[in-house]
């Protein structure tokens, strides 16, 4: 039995990709932040745990996605899997390309403060979507369009969208480090 394990831990250093038995323990260990994840994305229970469970499904397939990078393809598959479920367009009437963007600094509560997750959710899809993915997760504006399928001004207009109406609900949290 011993020597079985040290057999499988051997073939495990020498295999840099990520295995079936690596993405349960990503799972496993990270299930909380996985289906808040989701759930953020979504907006409701049944939906979170739909994408969360065929996330799961799908990573224990054994993609070809080195070790290292378990974690964040777990993610990854999460965000894919919430896109196809809800497929979140851009509805903001009225916008015109000069809508206020934010600068960097302005963009994410950072580490002195959170945003509360009921707020989050009363954000339309589309806005709910991209800050989770550009703010709470750092997606790139760019990445943020590829996946959802629209414009980098169309996410910007989205993101400067739900933050003013976090920061107006006045749910925005802060605390010290």
């Amino acid at each position: 039995m011993r020597e079985q394990a040290r057999h499988q831990v051997r073939r495990n250093e020498s295999n840099p990709f990520a295995t079936r038995a690596d993405f349960v323990s990503v799972f496993d260990q990270d299930r909380n932040e996985l289906y808040q994840l989701s759930l953020l994305l979504t907006g409701d229970h049944e939906r979170a745990q739909k994408c969360f469970v065929a996330g799961m499904e799908d990573c224990a397939k054994e993609n070809r996605v080195f070790r290292e990078w378990a974690r964040s393809w777990a993610k990854r598959i999460i965000v894919e899997k919430a896109i196809r479920e809800l497929n979140p367009r851009p509805s903001l009437p009225g916008s015109s390309p000069s809508a206020t963007v934010l600068s960097h600094s302005e963009q994410s509560s950072g580490p002195g403060g959170h945003f509360n997750p009921e707020t989050v959710l009363g954000l339309g899809d589309f806005e709910r979507f991209v800050f989770v993915m550009s703010v709470l997760e750092n997606y790139s504006l760019h990445e943020c369009a590829l996946l959802l399928g629209c414009s980098v001004l169309e996410v910007r207009q989205a993101r400067a969208h739900a933050l003013d109406e976090l920061a107006s609900s006045g749910q925005m949290v802060s605390f010290a480090p």
